[in-house]
């Protein structure tokens, strides 16, 4: 049996046949990873696709932006909000609007794709933040947090063999 469309289909036929869903088996079971129908059309999938890759980019930009302004403008340790608008340089600025289309992406994407989804396939800017970190701010990533980089991008391979949505599909407004 598989879970396909939201519906539950059977291999088996006859009296013992079973068609109760098994979207909790799935879950449990180790031969199904990247074999679920996804309950999407290609279209869909494709435009989930451009979705995280702008998500991705905006998240890695906005952050290497805001860091790299921020070090400019030297450490801040207040509270008092003028001190970050005193900040401000051209650097945090594009970090900040950066962040502010991921943001928007973000929510876009959560619209139409589950949250089991999306938030691990976008774990993979945490792992191209921390190579720019290392290649371009000149950060120092140490041997356990490169171990943490690629046990999170093993993981972010796992999450991308799965459908993007595995609910009842909401009404599409786009």
């Amino acid at each position: 049996m598989f879970v396909c469309s939201g519906t539950t289909k059977s291999t088996e036929e006859g009296p013992g046949a079973s068609s109760e869903p098994l979207a909790a088996h799935h879950m449990n079971d180790l031969f199904s990873i990247g074999t679920m129908t996804a309950q999407t059309t290609p279209d869909h999938r494709r435009r989930t696709q451009l979705l995280v890759l702008i998500a991705i980019a905006t998240q890695v930009g906005g952050n290497v932006s805001l860091s790299y302004g921020l070090r400019r403008a030297g450490a801040i340790i207040s509270v008092s909000p003028l001190d970050y608008i005193r900040a401000l340089n051209l650097w945090t600025i594009a970090g900040i609007s950066m962040l502010a289309v991921w943001i928007i992406t973000d929510l876009a994407l959560l619209s139409r794709a589950d949250l089991s989804f999306v938030l691990p396939v976008i774990a993979s800017s945490f792992v191209l933040i921390a190579i720019v970190g290392h290649f371009v701010l000149g950060e120092r990533v140490s041997g356990l947090r490169w171990l943490g980089i690629l046990m999170i991008s093993f993981g972010v391979l796992l999450a991308e063999t799965t459908p993007d949505r595995t609910t009842r599909r909401q009404k599409e407004s786009l």
